[in-house]
């Protein structure tokens, strides 16, 4: 089972681009990023603003978006960008309008967290019409037509792999019934329950004792009070169930609220994924088993770094996959970032 150790965490990164020039992330004891593109430096302030980098978030809710904001916009103004954040709450149609305001601003560039991985397309052909670049951070856009200047996010298949892989260890031989908060709108989300149950497949194939069964895999929102719903109501209609893979820690943390409601925190293990800092907190107390962490601070980083590639002329990846690692109580336990909010 894959362990981190916190104060030597190395990341090497998986790039998918359109050029034969390498790219790494190394995330330092700092949390801080470099990459081979550039390297984003705290002491770089620009006195002033000369451009204007135009953030629409899935939804600020959610503290994974929050930092990625601030990472924007730290690394934008060490370049001389402003960032200006807006948040579509999870709606395409707000996000839709945000990109067409920002459209009419003639922002440098815009960067999404698309919200829905196909419907937001006609938004970003608008842009792209435009002559401004799009990039996606986090979540990616399939729609066809359309031309993203780049993308960073997170490797989600490999993290579905480590999220089935904690849930394969906690059921241990027993196995049992399993529940999955997903969120389709999403393609990271996607690709997280794919990687998920290629590694149930993969056990219950190897094993004629122990199985795991998907008993019910249901739309969670990636929010707190939709997940918790949708786990409460699925309790209900399936009392079996042992184990639950949410797609994000909100999810995650409102299916705990409806395990315990139903007094089965005892039979029931929880893995879900980011690694926010109530995630991490949430696995500290006991109430999730594991999450594969995400690092949201280099996505931020990593989209400026594209962004000045871009506007140089210079080769860059187009797109940047971050490995997950598997956080669990043993890694909690020996985390300074809360150790620090204590």
């Amino acid at each position: 089972m894959f362990k981190t150790t916190w104060l030597s965490l190395l990341l090497a990164i998986f790039v998918l681009g359109c050029s034969s020039e390498e790219s790494s992330v190394i995330q330092d004891d700092n949390n801080n990023s470099v990459t081979g593109v550039d390297q984003v430096n705290d002491d770089q302030n620009s006195d002033s603003a000369d451009g204007k980098i135009g953030y629409s978030a899935m939804s600020l809710k959610n503290p994974f978006f929050v930092i990625i904001s601030d990472s924007l916009t730290e690394a934008g103004a060490a370049h001389g960008f402003s960032v200006v954040t807006t948040d579509a709450d999870s709606d395409v149609n707000k996000q839709a309008n945000q990109i067409e305001d920002f459209i009419s601003q003639s922002v440098d560039a815009i960067v999404i967290n698309p919200t829905d991985k196909e419907a937001i397309g006609p938004a970003i052909k608008k842009a792209n019409e435009a002559g401004i670049p799009v990039f996606t951070c986090d979540l990616q856009c399939v729609a066809e037509g359309i031309e993203i200047a780049g993308h960073i996010g997170t490797d989600n298949f490999q993290g579905g792999e480590l999220a089935g892989n904690a849930m394969v260890e906690v059921l241990g031989d027993e196995g049992g019934e399993v529940l999955i908060l997903d969120f389709k709108q999403a393609n990271s989300c996607v690709l997280r329950v794919d990687g998920f149950k290629k590694v149930i497949d993969a056990h219950n194939e190897s094993t004629q004792t122990g199985k795991i069964t998907v008993v019910s895999e249901i739309n969670g929102g990636g929010d707190q009070d939709i997940g918790y719903k949708a786990a409460a109501d699925s309790l209900k209609a399936h009392p079996n169930i042992r184990g639950i893979f949410a797609i994000n820690d909100p999810s995650a943390l409102g299916a705990w609220q409806a395990v315990k409601e139903a007094e089965r925190l005892d039979v029931i293990q929880i893995v879900g994924f980011d690694g926010e800092l109530a995630g991490k907190q949430a696995i500290l107390d006991g109430k999730i088993y594991a999450d594969p962490i995400q690092f949201p601070k280099q996505m931020g980083q990593g989209i400026v770094e594209k962004l000045i590639a871009y506007q140089a002329g210079e080769s860059y990846e187009k797109t940047t996959l971050i490995p997950t690692a598997l956080y669990k109580k043993e890694d909690a336990e020996q985390d300074p970032e809360l150790r620090a909010a204590e």
